[in-house]
């Protein structure tokens, strides 16, 4: 019997607002069914299952982990959509695609992790076909710096790169994109949900299988967005 995606909804999407955020970027994305699509730091692949089975769209997925390759390869068989998903194990910094290769390249709080952002999305632009677009989630830096660590995406102060919302539009204007959306959901997040992700149901395997200490980084994550060290943002850019 094989698994939906909705099913694993609370082990497999690994950002702020869980399954329930990536449906409401990809109603955003206006992604369609013959897109070719480019999940960046995929981890387990949820997107990308989410995309592939709700739009039948095919995504290509690169994650760092050799560990997260391989579960996400195991999940997308049970679900039967490794037809529709190909998994990649390499660097976002150094994409193994060819030029205009994609229709669209999808991007949940991955770029937060990551120092070097101009070169990140100067490979973003780089993949993309002329118009494409690029549909992200991410945490930004707040008024403050961020003092409660551990966090979901840093252990401690040195491993934080997050920039300000201004300066993550102007770093992706150098790079050639031009904003159809960028808008703070933090707020919103905040009145919604208080987890930081999809919660687990009795018996349903969620985020704690493989992230440590979680529920005090979600409780970091929280307070930082509540106090404005954080924010959470999303955004839709095109390629020109």
């Amino acid at each position: 019997q094989r698994l939906s995606p909705a099913e694993l909804g609370a082990l497999d999407h690994f950002h702020t607002g869980g399954l329930r955020a990536s449906r409401d970027l990809m109603e955003l994305a206006q992604i369609r069914a013959g897109d070719r699509v480019l999940d960046i730091g995929a981890g387990l692949a949820g997107p990308a299952r989410l995309l592939a089975s709700a739009l039948g769209c095919r995504v290509d997925c690169i994650e760092m982990s050799p560990d997260y390759c391989t579960g996400a390869r195991l999940l997308n068989r049970l679900t039967g959509l490794e037809d529709r998903i190909e998994v990649h194990e390499g660097s976002a910094l150094d994409l193994p695609f060819p030029d205009v290769s994609f229709d669209a390249v999808w991007m949940q709080n991955v770029g937060m992790n990551i120092a070097d952002k101009h070169r990140l999305y100067g490979e973003i632009h780089r993949v993309l076909k002329p118009d494409g677009r690029f549909a992200f989630q991410e945490m930004a830096a707040g008024k403050a710096p961020a003092s409660y660590y551990p966090l979901p995406w840093a252990s401690a102060p040195a491993d934080n790169f997050l920039v300000t919302v201004e300066e993550m539009r102007l770093l992706l204007g150098q790079c050639g994109f031009v904003a159809d959306l960028l808008e703070d959901t933090s707020d919103a997040h905040l009145s919604g949900t208080t987890a930081n992700a999809t919660p687990a149901a009795t018996g349903q395997l969620g985020l704690s299988v493989y992230v440590e200490n979680l529920a005090q980084k979600a409780a970091n994550a929280r307070r930082s967005l509540e106090e404005g060290q954080v924010r959470l943002v999303r955004g839709v850019f095109r390629a020109i």
